[in-house]
């Protein structure tokens, strides 16, 4: 479920990329974002289960964070054009 979650992540933005409007770029974008929310679930969910210790759990949310932060700056750049 992670692995296929943070898959997700880049290639919706591959795949919006390649769209011809900024509008249906800004969606796929979104749902980058839902499969950065969707991944640090995943991997919460993990070290709670013991799966993950709690050191790289908070690595790799840190990761998915600023990943996050990163495309909404890109969809409110996209927003004026």
């Amino acid at each position: 479920q992670l692995r296929r979650s943070s898959v997700s992540i880049p290639s919706n933005i591959a795949e919006g990329f390649a769209r011809q409007y900024n509008r249906e770029f800004r969606q796929f974008l979104r749902v980058s974002l839902g499969s950065c929310a969707e991944a640090e679930t995943q991997c919460i969910i993990a070290e709670r289960r013991g799966f993950m210790d709690e050191e790289k759990s908070k690595e790799i949310c840190g990761h998915l964070q600023r990943e996050s932060r990163m495309i909404m700056g890109l969809i409110k750049s996209l927003r004026g054009r």
